[in-house]
């Protein structure tokens, strides 16, 4: 039997254990992911006890009451607290969602684990390195591409039917927890774009005002940049927002055999 190991700076230990004031009545633990790349030590969980009657609602709430009142080193994005912006997502209870979203009692375990997302390299703590997985947006030139000259005295224009088209897909915020819950991203993450790019992929190919159809498809006919997702489904599962990345793949897919049957 094979056996695997971890290397050594990558075993997470245990760290401290920060108790909840005395007189606290309604408390709740959270396990939170500590690595700092300047002290040369491994990863390690720092367990915080929250006093829930004097904390917001919400998991972020408690993370910032942590940073402000018990541990000012410990290191996480936030930004507009409102599920709009992405900044704060992150593996909370086994998963990826977002901080600001997640209510505290909605976490089943009693102590609540809190970790980066997953399969990402990390600069600190709880924040991820996304410099990839933006690159990897930025290569599918997601902005409106055309050739006609546009209208010189109004907006390009779309129907209703059409403008319909892009609901489910224009609502993503580009916070990773889809592409990060694939287990073909965490494989083939060099050259698989993943679902949050691939749903933006499609958000543009199916936008009647764009013109460039033909070479966006072109642009993914690749073994990996689309054909690796195997249709597992955790994206739509884990999805913040509720969006479905899965059935855009499905109708990007169903293009390219259009095409080449057509």
């Amino acid at each position: 039997m094979a056996e695997f190991t971890l290397p050594k700076n990558s075993k997470i230990g245990k760290g401290r254990h920060f108790k909840a004031p005395a007189g606290s009545t309604r408390v709740r633990s959270f396990k939170v992911y500590r690595w700092n790349p300047d002290d040369g030590q491994n990863p390690r969980t720092d367990t915080y006890e929250v006093d829930l009657d004097k904390c917001g609602p919400m998991v972020l709430d408690a993370l910032i009451k942590i940073k402000n009142e018990i541990d000012p080193t410990l290191t996480f994005r936030r930004s507009c607290r409102e599920g709009i912006c992405g900044s704060c997502a992150m593996n909370i209870d086994g998963t990826n969602t977002l901080a600001c979203t997640r209510a505290i009692e909605d976490c089943k375990q009693d102590e609540v684990p809190v970790y980066p997302l997953p399969h990402m390299s990390v600069i600190k703590d709880l924040v991820p390195d996304l410099t990839h997985f933006y690159a990897q947006y930025a290569s599918i030139r997601p902005w409106l591409r055309t050739q006609s000259a546009p209208p010189p005295d109004r907006e390009r224009l779309q129907s209703p039917a059409d403008r319909d088209k892009l609901d489910g897909l224009y609502e993503c915020i580009l916070c990773a927890c889809c592409s990060t819950a694939c287990p073909s991203y965490w494989w083939n993450g060099e050259r698989y774009l993943g679902p949050a790019i691939l749903l933006q992929a499609y958000r543009w190919i199916v936008d009647s005002r764009d013109e460039d159809t033909g070479t966006r498809l072109d642009d993914l006919e690749d073994p990996f940049k689309l054909y690796r997702c195997h249709t597992i489904m955790n994206c739509a599962r884990t999805c913040p927002k509720g969006l479905n990345p899965g059935k855009a793949i499905g109708e990007i897919k169903r293009l390219m055999l259009a095409r080449q049957v057509g």
